[in-house]
Order: C-alpha cells, then structure tokens, then sequence
C-alpha cells in the first residue's frame, strides 16, 4: 500500500507533544510567542476602522492564522502606501508582516495553536458545560424547594383553616374574633347541656346495675354518677346550687372571667385590672330583708368573752345530711361567688368530673356489650333471673344505641372549639398562647411565599446565565474545529499532501 494514501491521526490532546517530537517545533517555543504576543499587542495599538479587523479582534485569543487575515484586509486598506517594487511603506503592514515572519520561524505558530486546541478541547468547552450543568442543578434544587414550600404553605394554611373552623372564627382579627366567641360560650354551654340529657336511659341503667350488684338502693347511693345525674336531672345550673342544692340570692362573676373578656387600649394586651380601680365585692354591711335597721358584725374585739344565742328553728334545712357548715355570722348565706358562681359545665371542676362520669358510663356500655356478645345463654339465665325488667330488656342493639348516645355527648364536651374557649376563659395566658400559635401558623405560610419568590427569582437569574454561557460554547465549537481544519491543513503540506486527522476529544465537541 502507498504510504501516500495512508492518513496521520493524531489525538488532540497529544498534539502537541506529536509536533514537539517530530522536531516541526522547537522545545523553547513559549519564549518565542512571549515575543510575539508582545509585538501583537503594539501592534493592535494601531488598526485601520475595518468590519473584518474588528471581528477577527473581537473576544478571541489572536493567533496566526487571524495574522494572515489581517494581513490580507491590510493589503486593500493600505494598498496607497505599495511602490513600484511592490513594498507597503506602512508601518502597520510592516508590523503585522514582521509578526507573520516571527510566527513561520521554527513553526512557533504550530505549537501556539496546537496549544490554543488542545487548551479548548481539554479544559475550556469541557469548564463551561459543567458550568451549565451545575447551574442547571441549581435550578433543579430551586424548583424542588419551591415544591417544598408550596407543601408547606398548602399545609400551614389548612391547619390555620381548620383550627379557625374548630373556633369557629374568620382568622382576619384573632384575638377581637377570640373574645367575641367568649361572649357565646354560656349559649353554647346551654346546649351541650341539652345535648347531655340524651344519656339518661343510660345513666338510669347503671343505676339499676349497680344497685344489683351493691343491693343498695340507686336513688340512695349519692356515689354513682353524682354530677353528670344532676345534670341531666336539672340542667346546667350554678356550681352554688349543686352544691348546696338550693338557688343562690344573687351570683357573683368571678373577676378573671369578666377580664378575659376585656381588652386594653391598644387592643393586643388583656387588661387584668392592675390600674389604680379596685374590685368592689359589695357593700360591708349585707341587708337580708327581715330587719328594719342595718345591723354592723361584732368581730368580738372587747376582751370580755360573750356570746349570742342564735336560734335556727326556723330554718327548714338538715345540715348533718346536706353536709354544710353554717358560720355564726352567716356572711355567705345565699350568694354564689368565686368557682360556686359558675356554672357546672363551666366550672373547672365540676366540668370534669362531668367528663369523668361520661367515660366511666362509656366504659360499662362497652363492657355490658362484650359480656353480652360473648356470654352463653345458660350463664346469663343464671347470673341475671334476679336482676330488674330494666336490665333483662336490654338487647345489644338497645346497648349500642345508649353507647352511641353516650359517645355523641362527651365528643360534644370534649370538642376542640369547646376546650379552647373553656381555656380562653379560665386562662388569660391561653389567649396570647392561642393567638400567638394561629399568627405563627400565618407567619409560615407568608415566610413560604417570600422563599418562592426569592427561588423564583433565583431561578430566572440561573437560566439568565445558562442563556449567556450557551452562545460562547457554540462560538468556541466552531472556532476550536475551525482552527483544527486549518492546523490539520497545515501539517499536511508537511507531508506532502498527506491526510491528517486530529481525533480524539475535539470531534466530541
């Protein structure tokens, strides 16, 4: 085969090396482009107003081959300065002919270019598509947090929604929404009273069942069930009159409960009273109707020991069997104040136990339901021939049914709008607590909103840089093939022709 027709392949990134080997450069040729680059410097400093020129200077690295075109623009520009031996006496074309001249010297040209190849197919293309890579990580990263805290947002936001519908309140001015629900609480008590009074066939069973197995009378045993029977019995009265089971003279509200419901002059504080107004608790002489002049307390201040007789026949009340101790003074006689001004399901306590009474009557339904699914027909003929009618009517279908009712009342106690309020009301602190806690579910949702406007922001700025980097990786391709067509066109002349192909990373490109 002729060695003619055999091509040269050289790889790009051995290029150099290659021409430094086969001795077409010299091993100091940085030296010499040192020099030259020098030379190109001045040389630019004085340049005709040409299209072409400005292009081949326009952000490029100049190197020979953008020296020959120079040139070649120089001959028609410069063309007036060319005598009659056919010599430019331009000192611009002298210069550009002289860097050419120092260019073809040792091939210094050949390893500038080579390097200029090499240095783009390597490092400079390569450099700016992970650049675009990574920004276009970024971006992915931006748009995967915008998701986020668009999750976050749409989360926050139902919470708040639906804490606000558990209150029952807009979310627009929370605490002012807050406290005008405390307005309601006593109406919505009344109802959940009324809602109460659904329990009684349940309440009169476990009577009847306790009294089977205590063998004590239900209506005597004061132990089973005592507030939540009194409730359903009389409704929610005064704590007062649950207690002493008579109706109080007149009830006195509890100052918290009258503060909680009252707010300062700029509005986002509770006022507790600590101004220079005082609490009035009434008159210091108390007036019960029965004598004409008012009569002051003696506190017994003489050191003289004496005593009244107070006769108490008239009083139609059994104090050993209702429990309460009378003073002497009988100061509080007849009116309700403090936690007895409250009413039952309002009352802390009393609310409770309540509360408490409902679970242990869910408990036995829940019991008398398994024993009854489970028992045998022979065994339950022989524990309960003795037990009342009521008891032996009881079906699961009747038991289920006073379950249900059961469950239906404490769910209604024990909802969340009704704890809120009912803390509300006998925590000042709970207010802030409460508001604080919806204003931060708030603050979130407007914190999310900012972050994806700043992504978003971001992320314009991310594709704003991808969109500049971009038109320099095809401008870099095309000038990087372009100078391999020209150096492969070159050393081909070397050889006499032959085909020569720089392979490698550049045809990648």
């Amino acid at each position: 085969m002729d060695e003619q027709n055999i091509p040269i392949d050289i790889n790009s990134n051995k290029l150099l090396d290659w021409l430094v080997s086969r001795r077409h450069v010299g091993k100091d040729w940085q030296n010499c482009v040192l020099k030259i680059r020098e030379k190109i410097s001045n040389a630019i400093q004085d340049m005709p107003a040409h299209d072409g020129i400005a292009k081949l200077l326009s952000g490029q690295h100049i190197n020979y081959f953008h020296c020959l075109k120079i040139v070649e623009i120089l001959k028609e520009t410069e063309k007036d300065s060319k005598n009659i031996f056919g010599r430019y006496g331009s000192q611009r074309m002298k210069d550009w002919q002289d860097i050419i001249s120092a260019y073809q010297r040792d091939n210094v040209y050949l390893a500038e270019t080579a390097q200029i190849l090499t240095r783009n197919v390597s490092f400079e293309i390569p450099s700016l598509k992970r650049q675009i890579i990574k920004l276009e990580q970024t971006q992915a990263e931006y748009e995967k947090k915008i998701k986020e805290n668009t999750k976050t947002e749409a989360s926050m936001l139902k919470e708040f929604t639906m804490s606000c519908d558990q209150l029952g309140i807009q979310g627009k001015d929370i605490k002012n929404e807050l406290i005008g629900m405390l307005k309601a609480l006593p109406q919505i008590l009344q109802e959940s009273s009324e809602k109460v009074k659904i329990v009684k066939p349940a309440v009169e069973l476990y009577a009847e069942f306790c009294q089977f197995l205590s063998g004590q009378e239900a209506v005597s045993n004061p132990g089973i069930l005592p507030v939540l029977r009194y409730l359903v019995e009389s409704g929610n009265t005064t704590t007062y009159e649950y207690v002493f089971g008579e109706k109080p003279i007149r009830i006195e509200e509890p100052e918290q409960s009258v503060i909680a419901l009252q707010l300062n002059d700029d509005g986002n504080k509770i006022d507790f009273g600590e101004g220079e107004q005082k609490i009035d608790f009434g008159s210091d002489q108390i007036d019960f109707g029965e004598q004409d002049n008012q009569q002051t307390i003696d506190w017994g201040s003489s050191n003289e020991e004496s005593f009244e007789i107070v006769s108490y026949d008239d009083v139609d009340i059994n104090l050993q069997e209702s429990g309460i101790e009378v003073e002497v003074s009988g100061l509080d006689g007849g009116i309700a104040r403090g936690e007895d001004a409250l009413s039952i399901l309002d009352n802390p306590k009393t609310r409770d136990q309540v509360i408490n009474n409902l679970i242990e009557l869910e408990a036995f339904l829940k019991m008398r339901l398994y024993e009854m699914s489970n028992e045998s027909d022979l065994l339950s003929f022989s524990q309960m021939q003795d037990v009342s009618s009521v008891i032996q009517m009881q079906t699961i279908a009747s038991i289920t049914q006073l379950h249900d009712c059961v469950s239906i009342a404490l769910g209604d106690l024990t909802s969340k709008r009704l704890q809120h309020l009912h803390n509300l009301k006998h925590s000042p602190k709970y207010l802030d607590i409460l508001s604080a806690s919806l204003k931060q579910k708030l603050s979130v949702v407007e914190r999310m909103k900012n972050n994806k406007i700043l992504l978003e922001k971001k992320i314009r700025q991310t594709s704003d840089e991808i969109r500049k980097i971009e038109p320099v990786i095809k401008l870099m391709v095309v000038k990087t093939k372009e100078l391999q067509k020209e150096i492969e066109q070159d050393i081909s002349k070397k050889y006499k022709g032959r085909v020569v192909n720089i392979v490698g990373g550049v045809n990648l490109l």
